[in-house]
């Protein structure tokens, strides 16, 4: 036994010494790899990969071009359903459950939601949704479009009540609020606890209000938004 311990570890050192190593540089340099081809890509036309025009209208924006290639029956129907929102939680009286940061929080969801749908047909790429949506939901547009509903006198002492509740809640700081000023803000979230709170009490009369903004509450529906400008669309 013991006259094979050195043999076995001769095996083993020689085993390691023959070994082939690379020796250390370094400098040492790796080749480069080969420039990948790309097929080039389809045909896709201006309006997809264009921005949005710098200077545009809520009127232009939201207006809707559907094709006719564009496969769509304007029955009245939005895809076949009566209604297209999510059912809401059964609230009672959302005044005395919920705050208006709440309603605001909601609001905000529904009226993107709102925003998304009117762009969905026709079909556009990824980047031109982002900056028509983004374009309708900053707080620049939400504060224009809260001043026409104002000012052409569309909205009940209730409704205004409730702008007036969400205005005067605090919130929390945020890049927006720093971006375009608390008053602008204030008005913006003020309409966005409006939205919510007919959300969970009167989606009807929620239809009304979004239709005026210029929004489509169904697939036939001719909207009639305002007219103001909006700036540069990047948020």
């Amino acid at each position: 036994m013991a006259s094979l311990l050195p043999s076995a570890a001769a095996i083993r050192a020689s085993s390691v010494d023959t070994e082939q190593r690379i020796p250390y540089n370094p400098h040492r340099t790796y080749p480069k790899k080969p420039e990948t081809v790309t097929a080039p890509l389809a045909s896709v036309s201006s309006r997809s990969l264009g921005k949005s025009p710098t200077k545009l209208t809520i009127s232009e924006l939201l207006r809707r071009d559907i094709s006719e290639n564009t496969h769509v029956e304007l029955n009245g129907l939005y895809l076949g359903y009566e209604t297209w929102l999510p059912t809401p939680p059964k609230v009672e009286r959302p005044k005395s459950v919920l705050n208006p940061a709440s309603l605001a929080y909601i609001g905000d969801c529904v009226y993107e939601l709102y925003a998304r749908r009117q762009f969905l047909f026709p079909p556009l790429s990824l980047d031109e949704y982002n900056d028509r949506v983004m374009a309708v939901v900053r707080c620049e547009a939400q504060e224009a479009m809260l001043q026409n509903l104002v000012s052409e006198n569309f909205l009940s002492q209730e409704e205004r009540d409730l702008l007036r509740w969400g205005k005067n809640s605090g919130s929390a700081k945020t890049r927006s609020k720093k971006r375009v000023g608390a008053a602008v803000y204030s008005r913006a979230t003020s309409l966005e606890t409006l939205v919510g709170y007919l959300y969970l009490t009167d989606k009807r009369r929620l239809d009304e209000i979004m239709q005026k903004i210029g929004f489509s509450t169904d697939m036939s529906s001719t909207p009639t938004p305002s007219t103001v400008e909006l700036g540069n669309t990047e948020t």
